[in-house]
């Protein structure tokens, strides 16, 4: 038997996140993302030769396509703020930082261009303060990319609460862009030129700087590839892959800006900025019809189980009206018989058996009704008890990472099925855990240590152990933890481990305390092996 034990943290990233933008991509977004690849490649292999042809200078062109830009991937940052918020992965509010990094540099850009809006810029010079935002645009953006695609299998939470952790990247990112931008406008004379003689012609120095922003470009673009798996990851790259027509355009075309390439590239760039604004919008749509769906179905089955037990109650009542009635009759009866001056003792003794036979006949009615809709909700399936052990694990994801609970699991690598309703093992399981994070709330952050495993004992059957680093149960209370209506909590019922245990052992299994004490418990849930 080997064992397999990994990291919840990590491993949660690669089922079920919670997020469109850790989501695994599918195949349908690969063959999207191949299809928009293609459709590029097409129009530049179309616009190619004739990419340094001169068009004409459009001052409108520039200042409507980049504001649309900025106010693209400014969406796209605060969208990606907001999956932060939901689920706090460090590396989402690295490639927001990027995004506002490019909007911001891009609404710069505009301000400074030639003819945008105003005939020499509205700050900076007119050859190359416009370059120098351009270079930074190109500089600051894959670069955060690429710290994203070294850092973002790192599933470590940050100790920073979220409010803060946006609050501090936000405040970075806004003090280089200011730092940056003062440079290039203010002390721009003291820096490189791209341009000497107009708008026309480009310095070496400049095909330069567009060769180095195409390697940056290509090289963060083979990072993201090998270490690619989700959403987002495939369609950064997508975008990366559209910027990289405005460096070649400039290195290799020989032209410069107002050409047809120019103007292409700048296309390109619009799209790059819109794409993945258009995939998170688009997913999150999706993911919110998916939600909708299952809120319905969740409130069309508790709809159905009060229905149930309104039935379950109409039916008790109505089967045990009966005999009931008979009970108060035959009791009346007797008491009067023992009111009589002469007492007939054999007939209170009738009485009395027709009494009790009243009352076996109420125990067995609802014994039958219990069968009744016992057999009329259970579905049992043959199940791996591992595989609904991740479902809850991923559907507890967001409260284990609020309450900061490291999670391990150690999983037996082919786990044997066994025979039971999966949504009421599912119940089982999500009480346990729950009872598990409750314990450990008073426990340091760094304290809290769930272990899941699963393993094979020796008669056979499964066992599914679960392990915290909470208070425990007091030794006294280890026989009764499994009563109903016994708690320890304070505004518990004392039901969950009762019902817990009827539903486990209604499968012929157990479920018991292994071991308490004050640094923790481990219950373990063992449920008998059923050949495939």
């Amino acid at each position: 038997m080997n064992a397999k034990p990994c990291q919840f943290a990590i491993a949660a990233d690669h089922e079920l996140p919670l997020v469109v933008a850790l989501m695994p991509y599918t195949p349908r977004h690969r063959v999207v993302a191949v299809g928009v690849v293609a459709a590029m490649l097409m129009v530049w292999v179309f616009v190619a030769p004739s990419a340094s042809v001169q068009v004409g200078r459009i001052d409108s062109f520039l200042p409507v396509v980049q504001t649309v830009m900025t106010v693209a991937d400014l969406l796209t940052a605060t969208l990606l703020f907001a999956q932060y918020w939901v689920q706090p992965h460090r590396a989402l509010l690295l490639i927001a930082s990027g995004y506002i990094f490019a909007g911001s540099f891009a609404f710069l850009q505009t301000l400074s261009f030639p003819g945008s809006y105003a005939p020499n810029g509205l700050i900076g010079d007119v050859y190359n303060t416009p370059a120098w935002f351009f270079v930074l645009w190109y500089t600051t953006f894959p670069v955060s990319i690429l710290v994203y695609a070294l850092l973002k299998d790192k599933g470590n939470p940050s100790p920073v609460p979220r409010t803060a952790s946006i609050a501090i990247t936000i405040v970075c990112v806004m003090g280089t862009i200011a730092l940056l931008s003062w440079l290039v406008i203010v002390q721009v004379e003291h820096l490189p030129q791209f341009f000497t003689a107009g708008l026309m012609l480009q310095t070496r120095l400049s095909n330069q700087f567009n060769i180095g922003l195409t390697i940056l470009g290509c090289a963060v673009l083979l990072v993201l590839f090998v270490r690619r798996r989700t959403v987002l990851d495939l369609w950064l790259m997508v975008t990366l892959f559209a910027a990289v027509p405005n460096f070649l355009v400039a290195a290799y075309a020989g032209s410069a800006r107002f050409s047809l390439g120019w103007y292409t590239a700048r296309g390109f760039a619009l799209v790059a900025s819109c794409l993945l604004l258009s995939v998170l919008v688009t997913e999150m749509m999706v993911l919110y019809s998916r939600l909708a769906s299952a809120l319905v179905m969740q409130r069309r089955e508790r709809a159905n189980r009060f229905v149930s037990i309104d039935v379950a109650t109409a039916a008790i009542a109505h089967e045990i009206n009966s005999p009931l009635g008979s009970i108060t009759l035959n009791a009346e009866a007797a008491e009067r018989e023992l009111d009589a001056q002469r007492p007939r003792l054999e007939e209170v003794r009738a009485i009395l058996r027709d009494i009790g036979e009243a009352g076996l006949r109420v125990k067995e009615t609802i014994a039958s009704v219990r069968r009744l809709f016992r057999d009329a909700t259970d579905k049992p399936a043959m199940i791996s008890i591992e595989s609904v052990t991740g479902q809850v694990l991923r559907f507890l994801q967001h409260e284990l990472q609020f309450n900061e609970v490291a999670v391990e699991t150690e999983f037996v690598v082919e786990s044997p099925f066994v025979k039971a309703d999966p949504a009421q093992l599912q119940q089982v399981i999500l009480n346990l855990l729950k009872n598990a994070i409750d314990a450990m709330a008073s426990k340091p952050r760094d304290g809290r240590r769930l272990n899941i495993g699963t393993r094979v004992a020796r008669d056979g059957a499964v066992v599914l152990s679960i392990q915290d680093t909470g208070v425990g149960v007091p030794r006294q209370d280890l026989d009764r933890v499994f009563d109903p209506f016994f708690t320890t909590k304070p505004a518990g019922m004392g039901l969950g481990l009762a019902i817990c245990r009827t539903i486990i052992e209604r499968y012929e299994g157990r479920l018991i305390v292994a071991q308490s004490g004050p640094h923790g418990s481990t219950f373990e849930v063992t449920l008998p092996v059923v050949s495939r």
